[in-house]
Parts: structure tokens; C-alpha cells; sequence
């Protein structure tokens, strides 16, 4: 084991969020993203941003990077006495590599951008080659290469810039299990031996593993809009073992975190936010929820289990596995308890009926706890022709929530309501109707 690994994250400051908002649109109407965000990011600290996809992880990286200007607040560099400016580099989810170049030639655009000579670019292209473990790849073009690889030229490009910052993005979400550990490895083992120029690293991440896995600190963010609900120092050593009761205990204890309900607040865009029809129903199908169903009711966890247990099992992040948990909780076929989901006696009857007593389960909870649903199929009920047209509700919704929540919100109860056959759909002409409903 190198003795990097032991080593204690400095106290100086390398930058300093302050008071950050942003919103997407124009004006006070704009949506917003985050919310009076602060942070101080310290030399020598792998720091996570985990949260749910919407919860402003990436804009606050962009707005780091330069990319983006907030709305309000500021980011600050600390004082260089003496030496170079603090310089950043970004590591994208997508590989972000220009095809109609060789690995070389991506991996020295950053340094041509400085204007550094040919002669130096190679040789400090070619060590971050060597350095991210593709030495002999230089000639190769991305269409030649793994996701892997592709991912290590991204890192190498990233690193031979020398940054004082090194801010990642979801790096390893677009890989297969296998290939994503492996890179995690092979980056903590470079960060530990010291063998990178950087002073810091950022990395967003929905990944709660992950996150405990690479990280000192773990910022964990609320959403819609984006803040810093809870930090987290991780002091578990280097390297990390996932099956250590320690490790385990903090995975749970920020799953719990992060399905906890939260105290009242104004109601905005979100999963599930409001009451009536304002709820907004996320894309989660009716397939899903019947097969995490039988997970939980199925041995080893017959009706109860760990939210991290299941992710691991069934390869699922929070951004997969919390909405169909909530959903499941929003029917009444769930209840989550700290870091667990139990089953609730409907739930195992349905897992053990058959297709039409699941849909007849299925139809009672969807018009009983899903109000959108109850108002779709109370004016088919009262109209004589027992049709509707779509736009009438879609309409209503965006009184309440912006277009794009109102379609997805329409969407799903279309999906709810057509399985469990409360009501039929036509897409030509955009309409409901009690045709194929029972």
C-alpha cells in the first residue's frame, strides 16, 4: 500500500463558493437550480457532490469551471503568493473526444490552447498517456478504443495541463460495472501515490458507493432547487473495502439521508412536490415496479430490505432506484423506513397474483392515492361520451409546473392508468376514453 493513502487532507483553502444561485429561464420566473450554495473545496481532499439527476450538482461544477455565470454569488480562487495561477480541468460523462484525431493529438489540444511548443506538448502528452496506462495507444483514434479507454484519454487530457483542480462530472456513469471499477482504482491509486499534478479533486456523482468509496467529504445535495442538505466527512482509510461493516453502515446511513422527508416547503417542480394534481409522477413503468415487487417480496429479503442492497443486487443508482422506491411508497405497495423499503400487505398479494388481480391491485391504489388519475377518470365518468381530450389535462398541469414536468406527469398516468385499465388512451387523436377501461 502506498503512504499517500494515509495521508491527511490539508487545511488550506483551494476555492470558495459563496452564496451561489442560478436558475434556467429569464428573470424571476426562471426555474431554479440552486439555491444560496456555499462550500470551501481544501488542497489534498477528494470532495463528492451526490444528489439525484435535477439537483444542481453539474451546474455548480459549471459555474467552478468558469462555464456558467451564477445568478448570484460568487466563486473565489484562493491567493497564489509567488507562483502560477490556479488552473482547472473538466473530465466530462461523455468522452468528449474529437474522433478525426489520434489519442496524442487529443491529449495535447489543452496544451496547444496555452500555446506550448511542439517539442514539450509531445513529451507531456505522451507521459499523461503512459501515466493513465495507454502507452501504445498513441496513434489510435477513438473509434478504435473501448468506453474505458476513451474515458482515459479524457483523464489524460485532463491531467497534462498540470491543474491545481481536476473537476469530474459523472465520469464513470457511461461504462459497464467492470470497466468503472477498474478506472475508480486506477484513479485513487494515481491521486494516492501523489503521481498527478492536482491539488484537488471534485467529482459529481449520483453513485453513493462511489462516493463513499473515493471521497473525504460528501456534500449531499437536496433538489428542485439544488442545496447543500448534509455534509459528510468520510474517515474510513484507503484503501476502501465496500464489504467493511463501516463502509456499509455510512452507505446506509446516507440512503436513509436522502429518502428522508424533509420539512415543509414551498412547493416546486419535483418528484412529487404539492398536493392534488400538482403532483409530478416521474417516468417510472409499471414493469419496474412489478419487478422490485418480487424482489423485496423474494427471498433473501422476503417483504424488507436494504436500499443498498438492492442497488448492488439489481445494478441500480438513486436516480433508478429512489423513484420507483417513492412510487411505490406513493401507492401505498411501500413504506421506507430509514434505509430500508418494506412491502406493505397489498404489495405482497401482488406479487403473488396473477395478471388480472395485479392490474385490479394495481387500479384500486392508482385511483385511490394518485389524484391526477381520480380527476382524469372522474370527467370520463361524468361525461356522456365518456371521452377527453389530453390537452384539456395537460392544460391544468401547466397551470401548476412547467411544460416539460406537465408532459412527463401526463405520460405517466397514461402509462399507470392504461396497465391497470382504468382508462384508454388514444395517441392519434390525444384522447382519453372509458373504450377499454373496466
Amino acid at each position: 500500500m502506498a503512504t499517500a493513502f494515509l495521508r491527511a487532507p490539508a487545511s488550506r483553502p483551494l476555492v470558495q463558493v459563496e452564496h451561489v444561485s442560478h436558475r434556467y429561464g429569464r428573470g424571476d420566473g426562471g426555474a431554479p437550480v440552486l439555491d444560496d450554495v456555499s462550500l470551501t473545496l481544501h488542497e489534498d481532499e477528494v470532495v463528492g457532490l451526490l444528489g439525484r439527476s435535477g439537483s444542481g450538482k453539474s451546474t455548480l461544477l459549471r459555474s467552478i469551471a468558469g462555464l456558467i455565470r451564477p445568478d448570484e454569488g460568487r466563486v473565489h480562487f484562493a491567493d497564489v503568493s509567488g507562483g502560477p495561477a490556479h488552473t482547472i480541468s473538466m473530465v466530462f460523462q461523455t468522452f468528449a473526444l474529437f474522433p478525426w484525431l489520434t489519442v496524442l493529438q487529443n491529449v495535447e489540444l489543452g496544451l496547444e490552447a496555452q500555446r506550448v511548443p511542439a517539442d514539450e506538448r509531445r513529451t507531456r502528452a505522451l507521459a499523461a498517456i503512459d501515466l493513465i496506462g495507454l502507452d501504445g495507444f498513441e496513434n489510435a483514434y477513438p473509434k478504435e478504443l473501448s468506453g474505458g479507454m476513451r474515458q482515459r484519454v479524457g483523464l489524460a487530457r485532463a491531467i497534462v495541463v498540470n491543474p491545481s483542480l481536476l473537476l469530474m462530472d459523472e465520469p464513470f456513469s457511461a461504462l459497464d460495472v467492470l470497466t468503472a471499477e477498474t478506472l475508480r482504482t486506477d484513479l485513487l491509486d494515481l491521486w494516492a501515490e501523489g503521481r498527478m499534478p492536482i491539488k484537488s479533486i471534485l467529482i459529481v456523482t449520483h453513485n453513493i458507493e462511489e462516493a463513499v468509496l473515493m471521497c473525504d467529504r460528501i456534500l449531499v445535495f437536496s433538489s428542485n432547487p439544488g442545496r447543500v442538505a448534509a455534509e459528510i466527512k468520510v474517515d474510513l482509510p484507503q484503501p476502501r473495502d465496500r464489504l467493511d461493516p463501516a463502509f456499509r453502515k455510512l452507505v446506509d446511513d446516507i440512503y436513509a439521508q436522502m429518502t428522508a422527508r424533509a420539512p415543509a416547503e414551498p412547493v416546486r417542480d419535483g418528484l412529487f412536490p404539492g398536493t392534488g394534481i400538482q403532483m409530478v409522477l416521474p417516468r417510472v413503468s409499471t414493469n419496474a415496479l412489478a419487478g422490485l415487487i418480487e424482489e423485496v417480496d423474494a427471498s433473501p429479503f422476503d417483504g424488507r430490505a436494504a436500499m443498498a442492497d438492492l442497488a448492488d443486487q439489481l445494478q441500480l443508482e438513486v436516480d433508478d432506484l429512489f423513484p420507483m422506491a417513492e412510487t411505490l411508497q406513493l401507492l401505498r405497495f411501500a413504506e421506507l423506513q430509514g434505509a430500508d423499503i418494506l412491502l406493505t400487505p397489498a404489495a405482497r398479494r401482488y406479487a403473488q397474483a396473477d395478471v388480472d388481480a395485479r392490474k385490479a391491485l394495481f387500479a384500486q391504489a392508482l385511483l385511490a392515492h394518485v389524484p391526477l388519475a381520480q380527476h382524469i377518470r372522474r370527467i370520463l365518468d361524468e361525461r356522456s361520451g365518456h371521452v377527453a381530450p389530453a390537452r384539456r389535462f395537460r392544460d391544468e398541469l401547466e397551470d401548476h409546473m412547467s411544460e416539460d414536468y406537465a408532459d412527463e406527469t401526463l405520460r405517466t398516468v397514461t402509462h399507470w392508468g392504461r396497465y391497470a385499465e382504468v382508462f384508454a388512451y388514444d395517441e392519434d387523436a390525444d384522447r382519453f376514453s372509458l373504450d377499454d377501461a373496466v
